[in-house]
């Protein structure tokens, strides 16, 4: 196993929620609107040069030069207005009425607008967090957002948990995008960070699922996340077979092994390819066979599961025990069973972006 020296500590402690929707930057559009502003300011310098006969400057008397001209703009365009060049022709007057003077209230509209805009912006931005974290309950964190970390939000959004109940965290600012575009709050940091996991309310998630790079940074984050949540299942994706007692002592309740899977679907595929085909099947949803697990219905109750229509019941939970299909105990359904089975794979209820390379 790698290491478990500390890990690169990137986020603020004030980071907040990232909500799915696309967000501009205050300094870009601080910078965006400055650059409108000195354009506005350059086209009334130029229109007071190309017209600078009619303008007269009673200080130097001199004329009207380029200095002049962007002088004069820059004390009426901000209100200024001291007086020393003037124009004195009516055309040049008409003009200064009917295009200076609009041009210096937009100027003003954004110097003015673009303080209130940003303190409002980042005002509503702290609303938002704060009722955000006020109404998130029994939620899902996936902590790593990448090819594991989709795949698994694309699986359970299939089998029904509702998107806004899905929080994802990761160090990376693109996959924090890419959370958002696909529609899912989310927060950038490391989750080793106590604060950060307090940030997603990681104390009243019903489950966390750790899919990172790196098995000791899983390893650390399952032991921050376990203390900080005593009753949250933890699902934990780790590289390497030797480091999984490693994760369940850090409180993991199930710990996937990708470099074992992937060895033993390899493995299958080379004994029967159908064998693997049935099998990769089975783990990808939407078509062909899925793997899911429901609530026994009470229509269910009493019967034995073999009698189910349209579905292969290979197992049933009851009381939190998984009992197999071959269990004794498991040929009666009961009130409360959860039942694991084998179905036909049927299309995504909702569009969303996928990314199961």
């Amino acid at each position: 196993m790698a290491s478990l020296k500390g890990q690169p500590r990137t986020g603020a402690s004030n980071s907040m929620v990232s909500m799915p929707r696309m967000q501009v930057r205050p300094l870009q559009e601080l910078g965006r609107r400055a650059l409108l502003a000195l354009g506005l300011l350059m086209l009334s310098t130029i229109l007071v040069l190309i017209d600078r006969d009619s303008y007269i400057d009673n200080t130097a008397g001199d004329g009207v030069g380029f200095i002049d001209a962007f002088y004069y703009s820059t004390v009426t365009i901000t209100t200024t207005g001291y007086g020393d060049i003037t124009p004195l022709t009516p055309h040049a007057r008409l003009l200064n009425a009917l295009v200076i003077t609009p041009m210096r209230i937009g100027f003003l509209v954004l110097l003015v607008g673009t303080t209130i805009e940003v303190l409002a912006n980042e005002g509503s931005r702290i609303i938002r967090d704060l009722r955000w974290r006020r109404t998130m309950r029994n939620h899902v964190v996936v902590i790593g957002y990448g090819t594991k970390g989709r795949s698994a939000v694309n699986t359970m959004r299939r089998h029904g948990e509702p998107v806004e109940k899905i929080v994802v965290i990761d160090n990376s600012a693109i996959a924090v995008n890419d959370a958002n575009l696909d529609g899912l709050a989310a927060f950038q940091g490391d989750a080793t960070r106590r604060d950060l996991l307090r940030r997603a309310e990681i104390s009243k998630a019903k489950e966390v699922i750790i899919s990172l790079d790196r098995d000791d940074a899983a390893i650390l984050t399952t032991l921050t996340v376990r203390q900080l949540n005593p009753s949250a299942g933890i699902v934990v994706s780790v590289r390497e077979h030797e480091n999984v007692p490693l994760v369940k002592q850090s409180g993991a309740t199930s710990v996937v092994t990708s470099a074992d899977t992937v060895g033993r679907l390899l493995g299958l595929s080379a004994i029967g390819p159908d064998l693997g085909a049935i099998i990769q099947d089975m783990l990808t949803t939407g078509t062909g066979l899925e793997v899911t697990q429901r609530q026994a219905t009470p229509e269910e109750v009493g019967r034995n599961p073999s009698q189910l229509q349209g579905e292969r019941v290979i197992g049933l939970v009851r009381n939190g025990t998984l009992r197999r299909f071959y269990d004794t105990t498991a040929a009666k359904i009961e009130a409360g069973d959860d039942l694991i089975v084998v179905r036909r794979g049927t299309a995504p209820i909702d569009k969303y972006r996928e990314n199961l390379d």
